[in-house]
């Protein structure tokens, strides 16, 4: 059984920034890929951000790039988001997946295997 643990959430101010972390463990398990996704009240699990460990690189959704960075430690099973210049508008629960698969199609929601139980971001003044 695969566990992911999100932390870093909280309340923070319009323009700030934070930084969200989370670690995923499990027997022999090892991440090809990991992100996060993001779910607003009332609205559908959204894509934020991902990194593929395999091929080096990173997504990112339009409503974050410029604004986020994803990092993390493939070694460690373990993502980071830095968000900067946060907006109300990134006001959600962010959850953290991850996936051993070869190829995971990062933007959909389905497609990942394991997700962590979310991290409330609330951005208000």
């Amino acid at each position: 059984q695969v566990q992911l643990v999100e932390s870093g959430g909280g309340l923070v101010q319009p323009g700030t920034s934070l930084r969200l972390s989370c670690a995923a463990s499990g027997r022999t398990f090892s991440a090809n890929y990991m992100g996060w996704f993001r779910q607003a009240l009332g609205k559908e699990r959204e894509f934020v951000a991902a990194v593929g460990w395999r091929s080096d690189t990173t997504d990112y959704a339009d409503s974050v790039k410029g604004r986020a960075t994803i990092s993390g430690d493939h070694a460690k099973n373990t993502v980071y988001l830095q968000m900067n210049s946060l907006k109300p508008e990134d006001t959600a629960v962010y959850y953290c997946a991850a996936d051993d698969a070869t190829f995971v199609n990062v933007r959909s929601v389905k497609a990942w295997d394991y997700w962590g139980q979310g991290t409330q971001v609330t951005v208000s003044s």
